[in-house]
């Protein structure tokens, strides 16, 4: 019997046996495995059972799902395969394939995700619009880029394989993109979104 085996930091939280042919995971409380974090999309991933073998499918999640840290739209699952959701860590466990089997899949599908991700996203720009800075633009060359004033409201603009997400990390003063409030779960960026932090205007820009 297919298993999900659910850890956060090394520590197991759950595990779900998969007995039906649709298993759903999410934050709300009606999913199948719930996982009451804000990093998980209210319905963010599920699970189909065809015969012994197991898919999982992304339901257009904000932060996406990563198999082996690999994002994927719909993959099938492997013995011994880790899914990504948030910093949850959800392993795949389908008795009858051994613990070498395991081990290799980990290994061959991590060694390719720089190769295979890198081309997929353009480059992008933080433009300041106004303040002491505006004009100034900073580049968006690493994966995961804080903006803001730490203490007052800080903000993380991280590049994912389809594109650029921001999320508030700290700060009692809400962030706007477009005029509409940030929270800490991600939201896409798209070129000539205005950003607004800490009172100082800027425009995502991508090239």
């Amino acid at each position: 019997m297919p298993k999900m085996i659910v850890s956060i930091d090394g520590v197991v939280i759950k595990e779900v046996q998969l007995t039906k042919d649709r298993t759903t995971l999410g934050r709300r409380p009606y999913n199948d495995i719930v996982i009451d974090n804000l990093a998980v999309s209210g319905e963010h991933a599920v699970m189909q059972m065809s015969g012994t073998e197991v898919f999982l499918e992304d339901l257009n999640s904000t932060n996406g799902t990563y198999v082996n840290g690999k994002a994927i739209k719909k993959q099938l699952l492997q013995n011994g395969d880790t899914v990504e959701i948030g910093k949850y860590k959800i392993k795949f466990v389908h008795d009858g394939a051994s613990d070498n089997h395991e081990k290799t899949m980990v290994i061959n599908s991590g060694a390719v995700v720089g190769a295979s991700e890198a081309p997929t996203v353009g480059n992008a720009a933080i433009k300041v619009m106004s303040g002491a800075a505006a004009g100034r633009e900073v580049p968006l060359i690493k994966v995961v880029t804080t903006i803001g004033k730490p203490g007052v409201a800080v903000a993380a603009i991280t590049r994912r394989p389809h594109g650029y997400v921001v999320a508030l990390v700290e700060g009692a003063v809400k962030p706007t993109v477009n005029g509409i409030e940030l929270d800490t779960e991600a939201v896409n960026l798209r070129h000539g979104d205005m950003i607004e932090l800490a009172g100082t205007q800027m425009q995502f820009v991508q090239q």
